[in-house]
């Protein structure tokens, strides 16, 4: 029978939680930028103007917490400011 360190426990747990935390920050985010696009796509500025802020900043809560990497989270940042920018122009 294998030993199994407590260390080896510990890490699993800890690895779980994380893992948990990590699904439930990146579940949060995807839905506010969907909720901005489908702002965008039914041609709805008033509405889509602070869904991007919202975005935003759960984009860089994400980062805070240590769910997403800073330069994936300005990465689509930007992309969605783009978007947001050219309906504008239109």
């Amino acid at each position: 029978m294998p030993v199994v360190h407590k260390s080896t426990i510990k890490r699993a747990r800890q690895s779980e939680k994380r893992h948990a935390r990590n699904h439930a920050i990146l579940h949060r985010t995807k839905t506010v930028v969907k909720k901005f696009k489908t702002a965008l796509q039914e041609q709805n500025a008033e509405a889509a103007q602070p869904l991007l802020r919202e975005a935003t900043s759960a984009l860089h809560k994400a980062v805070t917490k240590g769910a997403l990497h800073r330069n994936t989270a300005s990465r689509r940042i930007s992309q969605l400011s783009t978007q947001f920018n050219a309906f504008k122009a239109q």
